[in-house]
């Protein structure tokens, strides 16, 4: 074998190595910042679902549905549990309102705003769940409306927004 033959090699072989090691480090980096790109939207809504299974269903149903006459006021004067689908009005409501209804409960949020012909029942789950999966929580529920009615709700917060000046 002449030299050049060996040197074409090495260069062939170096060559190999250095693609297998970009190629690893590729596959490395893509590996690493997977779950950062999965934190966005479809993560948020598979976290929401699951954290809406486990806190959310057993009231308000495992399809969003609320409860069987949902909009008949009680004797004590609260209304069952609502759905969150397109059926309720969960899409009425900012953002702002929405997560403090859950944070910090019906009772403490209606009393603030001067209602006092509805008892609600929500119960506040700032001790049981974290601002994050609260906000999982109303991602996975706004997934599962159409983009007209998802529309009509970021209209709503943006309005709420600007009102509130934040």
């Amino acid at each position: 074998m002449n030299e050049r033959n060996v040197s074409d090699r090495s260069v062939i072989v170096n060559l190999v190595i250095v693609v297998g090691l970009l190629a690893a480090v590729v596959v490395g980096v893509l590996v690493f910042l997977a779950p950062k790109f999965a934190t966005s939207e479809s993560y948020a809504i598979a976290r929401g679902q699951a954290v809406y299974n486990a806190s959310c269903a057993a009231c308000h149903g495992a399809n969003l549905q609320g409860a069987e006459n949902w909009q008949v006021q009680g004797e004590d004067g609260s209304y069952p549990p609502p759905p969150h689908d397109e059926e309720g009005h969960t899409f009425h409501h900012p953002d702002s309102m929405l997560l403090d209804y859950i944070k910090r409960g019906g009772a403490v949020v209606l009393a603030e705003m001067g209602v006092d012909t509805v008892k609600s029942g929500m119960p506040p789950f700032e001790d049981v769940l974290s601002d994050d999966e609260i906000e999982d929580v109303l991602t996975y529920i706004k997934s599962t409306w159409s983009e007209e009615t998802r529309a009509y709700q970021e209209e709503v917060t943006a309005a709420d927004e600007a009102a509130s000046g934040s």
